[in-house]
């Protein structure tokens, strides 16, 4: 089949309004949130699970690649395509217009369709009074329910550790080559053809006694014992851990996923932010182990921030900061998404920077006062060390009494309990935190390289989290950036070089020496096209998709198409 007739046949199934093939009009669907971009044959917007079906099997009979693309959000190049160098055509499927959402058990569980966004759910979720997987992070900037599944995604709150799920409804390419839907949701009586399964779990034609309760983990339920164990040798959760993959849990885009099923979780009667500072690492340490292993109420959320990156956030994240403060979550998808469509036409524009938006936003930021509570300041002087502890009904007690009594008595150690205003305010900080090193390449982008930012997983029994890193990584270095999921032991870093510095050496050797220490990474971002897949994964990934059909090249693998029916 030829690229045009292939072409007619898209718009024959879902119209051709809502099939892109001009490059300019492509370009954004094709280049990843921060960095990558790639080929494709065309864009393709299904409005229904029958179109995505449909789509799928036209791109298979004609030997196509199938770039499944949600929200856009990920951080490693895994939700675009990568390069020029790919065997095949190249098509993507973005699923962001099938947004059904079905409430189900009273709203203990829901199933989630692929454009359905964790905002959404959240907003949702509000009404039932449940609780979504996220709260904070990616939910805010558009990011969805199967994203989140289909790369293990972490996230602030210490309970639930990966989102994680058995159930689900998928397509996948078999090894020789065929297309076939798996319907794992554990739902009776949808149908018998793929037709008949897809129209009625789109249009929730199911009774509450079709739904099944065999056993199967919509969610991580094992995580709270498991973050708990801090003796254990090996991380609480990275992407991958093969604990955790299970067909589209962890898939990354190598299965076509068309609705998952997931927990939600009881909203707290009471919540309490405290907020901590001190000097010494180790003294954080033994809170964290402390807290772990000796509490009856695990924290909601334990933020890890220091001192610099409080400092540059306090600078580069005032916009960000002021934006969810003043006009609330319900808008910010859409202008992260807006955001990043203008960016990629000032791409074509010269002598025009990609950088003129986050511009703008810094130097109108700074018209307006300090935005961050006194105390927070009073910290930041004092203390190099903060951390943003978030505790819920019965915990709150057992931390006051932590803090007072055991805290509060060791050296240059102290706390306060914030106030309502306090407390979000705090938490708004640590989420402006996550852009601010990208704020400020875009302000200095004439003095330093692209930011290297590391996503890692330490040891549960690490007692030596702060780095140490050796003169030939830091001879060029700008500043060093750690804030992360503290009792998780999960941190992100973020490093900043001059201009010149050789940063695909410098990341090399930053990951041997994290190797060598037993951490694992990525912890949450997943691998993307920017980081190698450990062999378990790979042969997850195989597993999966054994023609190699979709998102191939993802984990440094191979693009190329896996023709033998041994595979997998």
């Amino acid at each position: 089949m030829n690229t045009q007739t292939l072409i007619a046949q898209f718009e024959q199934i879902i119209g051709k309004q809502n099939v892109l093939t001009q490059e300019s009009k492509t370009e954004y669907y094709r280049s990843g949130f921060r960095s990558g971009q790639g080929k494709a044959l065309a864009v393709l917007f299904p409005n229904s699970l029958i179109e995505q079906w449909h789509l799928l099997e036209a791109a298979v009979a004609a030997n196509c690649i199938i770039i499944m693309q949600a929200a856009k959000t990920g951080l490693t190049e895994g939700s675009a395509p990568s390069g020029d160098d790919y065997d095949r055509e190249v098509v993507i499927i973005n699923i962001t217009r099938i947004k059904t959402l079905h409430l189900i058990d009273s709203g203990k569980q829901i199933i989630s369709l692929p454009g359905v966004s964790l905002h959404q759910l959240g907003k949702t979720l509000a009404e039932v009074n449940r609780a979504p997987h996220s709260v904070i992070g990616s939910s805010t900037i558009g990011a969805t329910v199967v994203g989140g599944i289909a790369n293990n995604s972490g996230g602030a709150l210490v309970k639930r550790g990966p989102a994680y799920t058995e159930q689900a409804l998928f397509a996948r390419v078999t090894k020789e080559g065929k297309l076939e839907l798996v319907n794992h949701l554990g739902i009776d009586g949808l149908g018998d053809t793929p037709e008949e399964i897809l129209t009625n779990i789109e249009t929730g034609n199911f009774k509450p006694e079709q739904i099944q309760h065999n056993g199967a983990m919509a969610s991580d339920h094992e995580y709270d014992q498991r973050v708990r164990d801090v003796e254990a040798d090996t991380p609480s959760r990275f992407n991958a851990d093969a604990r955790r993959l299970f067909e589209a849990s962890g898939c990354a885009g190598k299965l076509a996923v068309f609705a998952v099923r997931v927990d939600t979780y009881p909203v707290p009667e009471k919540e309490q932010l405290f907020y901590i500072g001190c000097n010494d690492p180790a003294k954080l340490t033994m809170l964290r182990r402390d807290m772990l292993s000796q509490f009856e109420n695990l924290p909601e959320m334990g933020e890890y921030m220091h001192r610099d990156i409080f400092n540059l956030a306090e600078k580069y994240g005032k916009d960000v900061f002021l934006s969810i403060h003043h006009l609330g979550t319900d808008n910010l998808p859409k202008f992260f998404a807006l955001k990043a469509k203008v960016e990629t036409l000032l791409k074509r524009i010269p002598l025009v920077s990609k950088y003129l938006p986050d511009i703008m936003l810094y130097w109108i930021s700074k018209l307006f006062p300090q935005h961050l509570p006194a105390r927070m300041l009073e910290f930041r002087d004092k203390y190099e060390h903060h951390l943003i502890l978030k505790m819920s009904d019965g915990g709150i007690e057992e931390a006051k009494q932590y803090l007072e009594n055991v805290w509060s008595q060791q050296q240059d150690c102290e706390s306060f309990v914030c106030s309502a205003d306090e407390g979000k305010k705090a938490l708004l900080h640590r989420f402006a935190a996550a852009g601010a090193a990208i704020r400020y390449e875009a302000i200095h982008s004439n003095d330093v390289e692209e930011i290297l930012a590391l996503d890692i997983a330490l040891r549960r029994n690490d007692i030596d989290w702060v780095e140490q890193l050796p003169e030939e990584i830091t001879k060029d270095m700008v500043m060093a950036l750690y804030y992360g999921h503290f009792m998780c032991h999960v941190f992100h870093q973020d490093y900043i070089f001059k201009k010149g510095a050789d940063t695909k050496k410098i990341k090399a050797l930053m990951l041997k020496l994290l190797t060598e220490k037993g951490a694992k990474y990525p912890a949450e971002h997943n691998v993307g096209h920017l980081y190698e897949a450990e062999r378990q994964l790979q042969e997850f990934y195989h597993s999966l998709d054994p023609t190699n059909t979709f998102n191939p090249g993802i984990g440094k693998m191979s693009k190329y198409k896996r023709n033998c029916s041994c595979c997998g």
